[in-house]
């Protein structure tokens, strides 16, 4: 149906130049949900206006209001109750285009002399009726004939929609053909930004690609991994839900399902998606869908009282209560939602307070309107029919309702969405047919600077204009389209709001800003949110709790990533940020805490004197390192008595003092290792000993050779001589000193770290560096000490009372066992625990040797002092027959 609305009275409405149509065709079966009846019947030609009623068709020359042209759209349709729908979301969609183009055509600088009009056709969310309104435009005729135009008037300057991109897809598909520029102001699929496919196809709204990306982004930034989806049962749903649970993963969450539905679906099957709903532990949900398909669905929720999910919206749903049956849009309380960047636009309220049956009798759909808002009939209706869900009994209208703030809350004014979009998509073709007119011979944009020709237009020449048009709205907006077609993107969060008097509210929580800086992309207002619940707390949707620092996600074998279980690090091992998938090992020189999320210093440890071990051995070695001393005090100050005569005091008081070097030589071991430290305990330890078994071996053979050679002519006689002691003593040490000397040279020890021997702690301690050399110099002490003992056992019955012999026995029998006794624990213990064993076999020894040769003597000297004269000591038979000699 064509409408002309003349920018001036004085114009002639015969003189086609004044006008110039623009064809709207938004989804009006929206609006009405379903159509009973068949759609808008045929045009006829020049500016008659049909409208459609129950009786039929009539023809109405008045050109009042572009209203009238909406009430022509709009047809009535049915429930299952046999009583109307309305839905005035969309029917406000339908007025922010009139609104538009009564103000363009209000405006002197804006198409002067040049009236706008246009067409309306209800696709009944049908491709079929789609694609037959659309050639019904192209071709001005009943029967459409497609690639020819019958009209006599000026061909149509585009087409402003469709609402739904399943339907928009096959309509632009033609447009692109014929080079017809089409503008919707809601389809959003991204595959229509593919030029090549639909060239000419623009739209005044974001493409569907950043509006997946940003429900994605907007699930990550409250933290939901664990999600459901519903889609619709086409390709906008199936295409977008398939990328944006593609997103939703490469964030690291899951869907725990995603579910098709349809309006068509039947009971069966939409009650199949409702179990899955229900079923699922899942608290946020994404619907990708428009609302006429989920509609069953959500009704279906709320009569089963599934409570607790967080619902959140594609810009394809439209919110709307009145849409739902009764209450169960409650369901909806706390939901957030994407919707295009949107402006007011000013006087647009003015114009909807001029609403009225009385002014516009023509307009069927207007009484619906008041009959909705004032809660009231028209007498001229069936008593049985109700407006709406309103209720079953009301009174009639009087006539006398006028519009006011409680109607006009009707129209959500504070949630254009859409409406918005209309609006601008009307501006854009006028001013693009501004700029077309305004051209000037010469400095056109075609064939050698030519402009188009007013009375000629060709729908290629207005695409050529909107393709590179850039201008602001009333509103401020700026409106320009990329080289897809597509209007900058950005969008509004809303939250969807049911006060407790039962408002129904959609409040501006945030925006969604591609062109923002990372991080900065959304911006939300906490504070302005809403959950279901009625509480301020972000809800929590995971599969399974995050897993904090010093734990990694084991998955679940068969189930999705975000079902996992959560295992601690192993020892040495740390994970330090939450939702780890794999601990990792700390360095060589650190280990884990006890909560495993972070690498700390390993404890150095060594036989220090601050311990307890270390202390106790460094006291005991003091304390017999000055026993030793006391001893040697002793025996010096009891030289002259003859038990120290008989012990031979010269190899007795440098037995005594290498004894007390062996006590001291421990403490070289207790301390943090040193390069010179690590060079000289062992060395030390060794030559020391090795001098100290020289002196007990060296006393051994003295004992021996006293008792075995009585005849002082005899070759033992004549070896036994003050030098003798000396020179026993002197090879016997030299030998060990050759050893030490030639493993200083060749291979030192020297400081080393042990990082391996403990997991939590670095051991230092000396490193032998050749170990042969070590164990040569043990074993050469060892040998010493072995034939000490053998010597000292052979002796052991000599006569005499005090025969040293015996102790020499018993202290070279002690100090073997420790030794023998050393080597395995020397080799099963590790770190500080060796060092403490080796200096323990040295005090033990060193001990044996002080206590077995000594103690006796120092008994004698200091607690008996009787029995210290020469008889005792030697026994009387052996005393009496050196007296008959």
């Amino acid at each position: 149906m064509v409408l002309p609305l003349l920018k001036k009275p004085s114009l002639d409405p015969n003189n086609h130049a004044n006008y110039r149509p623009i064809s709207l065709l938004p989804v009006l079966a929206k609006v009405t949900e379903k159509h009973v009846h068949s759609v808008l019947a045929d045009f006829v030609e020049s500016n008659e206006i049909l409208h459609y009623t129950q009786s039929g068709f009539r023809a109405d020359m008045s050109t009042e209001s572009a209203l009238l042209e909406v009430s022509e759209a709009i047809k009535e349709v049915l429930d299952n109750e046999g009583k109307a729908l309305f839905y005035i979301r969309y029917y406000r969609v339908i007025l922010a285009m009139v609104f538009a183009i009564e103000e363009i055509n209000e405006t002197p600088d804006l198409l002067p002399n040049i009236t706008l009009g246009f067409r309306i056709f209800d696709s009944c969310i049908s491709e079929k009726q789609a694609l037959q309104g659309t050639l019904k435009i192209l071709t001005g005729k009943k029967d459409p004939v497609p690639g020819y135009s019958c009209s006599t008037r000026p061909l149509v300057a585009g087409i402003i929609g469709e609402t739904l991109s399943s339907l928009t897809i096959p309509m632009a598909r033609i447009m692109g053909v014929l080079h017809y520029p089409q503008i919707s102001h809601s389809a959003a699929i991204s595959t229509l930004s593919d030029k090549l496919q639909f060239p000419s196809f623009l739209r005044t709204v974001p493409g569907n690609s950043f509006q997946n990306i940003a429900l994605a982004q907007l699930v990550g930034h409250f933290g939901w991994t664990w999600v459901g989806m519903i889609i619709s049962d086409d390709e906008v749903g199936i295409q977008g839900g398939q990328q944006v649970k593609m997103l939703i993963e490469e964030n690291g969450g899951c869907v725990a399902f995603m579910e098709k539905i349809h309006l068509r679906y039947p009971k069966e099957k939409v009650w199949r998606v409702f179990e899955v709903i229900r079923r699922h532990s899942v608290k946020a949900v994404i619907v990708h869908s428009a609302e006429a398909q989920v509609k069953l669905l959500l009704e279906t929720i709320y009569d089963q009282n599934v409570t607790g999910k967080t619902w959140i919206f594609s810009a394809y749903f439209g919110i709307s209560p009145g849409f739902f049956a009764g209450e169960a849009w409650r369901i909806l309380n706390g939901t957030l939602g994407l919707k295009p960047y949107t402006n007011t636009m000013a006087g647009f309220k003015d114009f909807l307070l001029q609403l009225h049956p009385n002014k516009f009798p023509d307009d069927i759909f207007i009484k619906d309107f008041f009959g909705k808002a004032f809660h009231c009939q028209w007498p001229e209706e069936n008593k049985d029919k109700t407006v709406g869900r309103i209720g079953t009994q009301l009174e009639y209208c009087s006539g006398n309702e006028t519009m006011n703030e409680a109607a006009i809350s009707l129209f959500e004014l504070n949630d254009l969405s859409y409406t918005y979009h209309s609006y601008l998509a009307v501006h854009a073709f006028a001013h693009a047919l501004n700029v077309l007119v305004s051209c000037k011979p010469g400095e056109g944009p075609f064939t050698n600077g030519t402009c188009a020709t007013i009375s000629d237009i060709q729908p290629w020449q207005i695409h050529r204009y909107l393709k590179n048009l850039k201008f602001k709205s009333h509103s401020g907006h700026d409106i320009f389209f990329d080289e897809h077609g597509d209007a900058p993107a950005s969008y509004d969060i809303l939250n969807l709001q049911i006060t407790p008097d039962e408002k129904f509210q959609m409040i501006k929580v945030g925006t969604i800003d591609p062109k923002a800086l990372e991080g900065k992309k959304i911006t939300l207002n906490m504070s302005l949110i809403v959950w279901s619940d009625g509480s301020s707390e972000v809800p929590h949707s995971v599969c399974s709790e995050s897993c904090s620092p010093g734990y990694r996600k084991a998955l679940r074998e068969g189930e999705p990533p975000c079902c996992f279980d959560c295992v601690p690090c192993p020892q040495g091992e740390v994970s330090n940020g939450t939702d780890a998938l794999k601990c990792f090992k700390c360095p060589a020189v650190q280990w884990s805490n006890e909560r495993h999320d972070q690498c700390i210093r390993k404890m150095i440890e060594f036989l220090s004197y601050e311990e307890p071990l270390g202390l106790t051995l460094a006291i005991a070695s003091g304390v017999v390192a000055l026993l030793a001393a006391c001893i040697l005090y002793m025996f010096v100050k009891y030289s002259e008595t003859p038990i120290v005569k008989a012990s031979n005091r010269g190899l007795s008081y440098c037995l005594l003092f290498s004894l007390i070097l062996c006590f001291l030589c421990s403490l070289i071991f207790i301390g943090h290792p040193e390069k010179l430290s690590c060079m000289l305990r062992q060395i030390v330890f060794g030559i020391i000993f090795s001098i100290s078994v020289s002196l007990v071996l060296a006393k051994t053979v003295i004992v021996v050779t006293a008792f075995k050679a009585a005849n002082p002519n005899s070759l033992a006689r004549q070896w036994l001589g003050s030098k003798t002691p000396s020179c026993i003593v002197f090879f016997c040490s030299l030998v060990q000193v050759i050893i030490c000397v030639f493993w200083l040279l060749q291979a030192p020890p020297f400081p080393e770290w042990n990082l391996k021997s403990y997991n939590e702690k670095i051991t230092i301690g000396c490193n032998e560096g050749d170990t042969i050399f070590f164990y040569c110099m043990l074993g050469y002490m060892g040998l010493l000490a072995t034939v000490s003992l053998i010597v000292a056992f052979l002796a052991r019955n000599l006569p005499g009372r005090f025969n040293e012999a015996k102790l020499i026995t018993f202290s070279m029998l002690v100090f073997v066992s420790v030794w023998i006794s050393f080597i395995p624990a020397y080799m099963s213990t590790r770190g500080k625990y060796t060092v403490a064993v080796e200096v323990f076999a040295i005090l033990c020894s060193s001990a044996g040797l002080l206590g077995c040769i000594f103690f006796p003597k120092c008994y004698i000297i200091v607690i008996k002092p009787g029995r210290n004269n020469r008889q005792h000591i030697i026994g009387k038979k052996y005393s009496s027959n050196k007296i008959n000699e």
